[in-house]
């Protein structure tokens, strides 16, 4: 049993829209404000059903369930 193990076999409808959003997460929590808004833009161009949704949300979450591998700088405090 690992720690990123999954015990559902959940297959996305849309395995594009799961890539679209797993790219937006990683976008998100990198600072590519570009890349978020382009990503926003075409989903908001394409009017996306119910499932293609759900897609793009299980493709979001499954990256933002990754913790992040280094913390952020700290040399700034007082």
């Amino acid at each position: 049993m690992g720690f990123f193990s999954r015990k559902s076999n959940d297959t996305p409808a849309n395995p594009e829209m799961t890539e679209l959003g797993r790219e937006y997460a990683i976008a998100r929590r990198h600072g590519d404000r570009k890349t978020v808004r382009r990503i926003t833009r075409q989903i908001g161009e394409s009017g996306l059903s119910g499932s293609d949704r759900a897609s793009f949300e299980q493709g979001r979450d499954s990256y933002d369930a990754i913790p992040p591998a280094y913390s952020k700088r700290r040399n700034r405090r007082r």
